[in-house]
């Protein structure tokens, strides 16, 4: 289907009011400029955009120094809590000492005790003999 002369001098008459209409009808400098504009604008946004970052990795950057300085003081408190336990160990040990030293002394007097009973023993036996003996000859 071909189209008329009619419809083709109506869509050049028409053409250049569609074309402003959408603003692609312009001269090509007013669009040159309108271009330039935008891209100064874009270029201005980038600019922002990238501030925007830069700022927000130095945000960033705090923060993992101040959960740094967090970590370091953890650390320091868990070096606090070992040296604690090793003195706790070393008052254990000052301690299992003592009670060793109380055990020798029971064992000691355990073993005097045990000597004693067997003098008394060995006493009373004696004793006991020495008065059986006594009475038979009287």
């Amino acid at each position: 289907m071909a189209l008329a002369q009619d419809d083709i001098a109506f869509i050049k008459a028409h053409l250049g009011e569609w074309l402003a209409e959408q603003s692609l009808g312009k001269p090509p400098l007013v669009y040159e400029i309108e271009l330039r504009e935008r891209m100064v604008r874009v270029e201005e946004e980038l600019k922002h955009q990238r501030e925007l970052m830069r700022q927000g990795f130095e945000q960033m950057e705090k923060r993992f120094e101040q959960v740094e300085k967090r970590f370091e003081q953890i650390d320091k408190r868990f070096e606090q809590m070992e040296k604690r336990f090793e003195q706790i160990d070393k008052r254990f040990e000052q301690m299992e000492k003592r009670f060793e030293q109380v055990d020798k002394r029971f064992d000691e007097m355990l073993k005097r005790h045990d000597q004693q009973f067997l003098w008394l023993v060995g006493f009373i036996a004696t004793s006991t003999g020495l008065v059986i003996a006594a009475l038979r000859y009287l």
